[in-house]
């Protein structure tokens, strides 16, 4: 019998935790039709033998939201793996949108995501008022892979209450139509409904954005509409009111389909394992995502995230071939080193949680807290800003800088991200574009976290970012490798995988700058059938879908 598509003589590992199965996988259309001995040639065929083969990888947490709009190949993430991104995170959507709302929208995502508002106005086609109309527009953009969507908080209540949604309470009427307004959104395809209670995100006139301060009644009434229609609940909290907001996100995964929540190392992983596996004993679905390194900015010298002084100010203003003359300028680079040193202490202790990501092609995030900037430079005898422009000179301006945010502490993080309940995650793709780049976080797990460190086994890595998240978004046909299921596959070399270093492009609209990273020991990615990519490379085929959530 000829098949499709087979891939064959792969170690199958299937999503669900088992160990690998030597087999050959047959794919008709967009469904896996056999695993185990094919017989017969393919229409075309995969050679996997020394290979891994998996599903599909799925990203809980994106803002490719306005990207896709130009970039239907949603990179950097389709090079990595992932063939199922969610976006919507944080609160923050285009839809539903009036039409005198997208510049509000737009400068919004701006502020909080960094992407910039021209390209998100003249990038998307803003034919769309409902959610579903939202997700039918994607929909026409035919995308690589497939995507799914969160409606959020922000825009949902300044569709009800226009201005007054920023910092006024709602009243009880306004209550009302802002939750049926989310649950018509989730039968009209969204997953589920994202709420941002985090103040430091800000609109361009830095007040909070809407829903942030929002009463619990509101989320209450909210989350019973989308746990009507079979939606989740996603929370991204301050924890400043720790008690609270645990409370706040049982409430949530008790009356929907579940709660999702953004968690960090630094937050306590005893204290959060405490409440979170007492939410699991009761049997409420609650999952917790965090990006499964060390997060935060990348900077040097080929990106604008580095120093604010005057004279570091003027350099930004350069091209690169500018900043580097400028640097070997010995009277411009001594005023560069003055006004970093001249902060003392505190430039010192900053550069504490800077970390070179090396030389090679594979960036290296993993350093020892000892390894730090501060400490590079203590070791020769240099201030950091010195070691940093010396780097920089010898690099011709590609050194780049790992700058710690969050999961700083890469033992407490191994510690939360072995709970039953942390997925890795978070990769923020899409984006602070220009800031960050942890698209690549499925290589990083599978490289770092399987294969050098042996904190999961291959089974366990994979199962969790694959079959764990498809379990979140409700995807019972995604996930795991079974007959009947839809062919979103991954082929692999373990051995050769890994990221490549960061590169700053200018292929946003009107030439905005914004980080990509590539990957190495991708043999193919599988979406929906279609072959997407093929050692390393997309192919221009494009067989994502918009999916939506089954009371659609």
């Amino acid at each position: 019998m000829s098949h499709d598509l087979v891939i064959r003589g792969g170690a199958v590992v299937d999503g669900t935790g088992a160990e690998p199965v030597g087999a050959d996988v047959a794919v008709d259309g967009d469904r896996i039709a056999a695993i185990g001995k094919v017989d017969g040639k393919g229409k075309r065929e995969i050679d996997a033998a020394g290979l891994v083969v998996s599903p599909g990888f799925i990203d809980l947490h994106t803002h490719l939201d306005a990207q896709i709009g130009w970039d239907p190949a949603v990179t950097s993430i389709s090079w990595h793996g992932v063939t199922t991104a969610l976006f919507g995170n944080c609160g923050v959507t285009f839809a539903p949108c009036k039409p005198s709302d997208r510049e509000f929208l737009a400068g919004m995502m701006e502020t909080v995501e960094d992407i910039p508002k021209n390209a998100i106005l003249h990038g998307l086609p803003w034919n769309w008022e409902s959610y579903g109309g939202y997700l039918d527009a994607l929909d026409s953009l035919g995308p690589a892979i497939n995507i799914c969507g969160l409606v959020g908080h922000c825009a949902t209540r300044f569709y009800v209450m226009g201005e007054r949604a920023v910092e006024e309470p709602a009243t009880d009427d306004e209550i009302r139509q802002i939750a049926e307004l989310a649950g018509q959104s989730v039968k009209e395809g969204a997953v589920g409904f994202s709420t941002n209670r985090f103040p430091p995100h800000r609109l361009p006139d830095g007040r909070s954005i809407p829903g942030t301060f929002a009463e619990r009644k509101e989320l209450r009434a909210v989350a019973k509409q989308v746990g009507k229609h079979g939606g989740i609940m996603q929370t991204v909290s301050d924890f400043r009111d720790f008690d609270a907001e645990m409370a706040l996100i049982r409430e949530e995964a008790r009356v929907s389909r579940g709660a999702l929540f953004s968690s960090a190392a630094e937050m306590g992983t005893e204290r959060l394992n405490e409440r979170v596996s007492a939410m699991r004993a009761e049997g409420l679905n609650v999952t917790s995502v965090t990006v499964p390194r060390s997060g935060g900015g990348v900077g040097g010298l080929a990106t604008d995230n580095f120093f604010r002084t005057p004279a570091w100010n003027a350099l930004r203003a350069k091209d690169l071939e500018g900043r580097l003359a400028a640097i070997r300028d010995p009277q411009t680079r001594a005023q560069l080193v003055a006004e970093v040193s001249g902060q003392g202490e505190a430039a010192v202790n900053g550069m504490k949680r800077w970390f070179y990501m090396g030389d090679g092609e594979r960036p290296c995030y993993t350093q020892a807290l000892s390894e730090n900037l501060a400490a590079m430079a203590e070791a020769v005898g240099e201030h950091p800003v010195e070691t940093f422009l010396r780097l920089s000179d010898e690099t011709n301006g590609k050194a780049l800088f790992h700058m710690r945010g969050f999961n700083v502490n890469l033992d407490a993080l191994a510690e939360l991200i072995t709970t039953d309940w942390a997925m890795p995650g978070l990769g923020d793709a899409g984006a602070h574009v220009s800031q960050m780049i942890d698209s690549g976080w499925p290589t990083f797990i599978l490289s770092h976290w399987h294969r050098d460190t042996g904190l999961y086994s291959l089974p366990e890595a994979v199962r969790r970012i694959s079959s764990v998240p498809a379990d979140v978004l409700g995807l019972d046909d995604r996930g795991v490798l079974a007959v009947g299921r839809r062919a979103d596959i991954n082929v692999f070399d373990i051995e050769r995988l890994e990221e490549r270093m960061p590169k700053i492009v200018h292929d946003f609209p009107f030439g905005a700058p914004r980080f990509i990273q590539r990957a190495a020991g991708y043999k193919a990615t599988v979406c929906n059938g279609e072959v997407v990519l093929v050692d390393d490379e997309l192919t221009g085929d494009r067989g994502g879908r918009v999916l939506r959530n089954a009371a659609a």
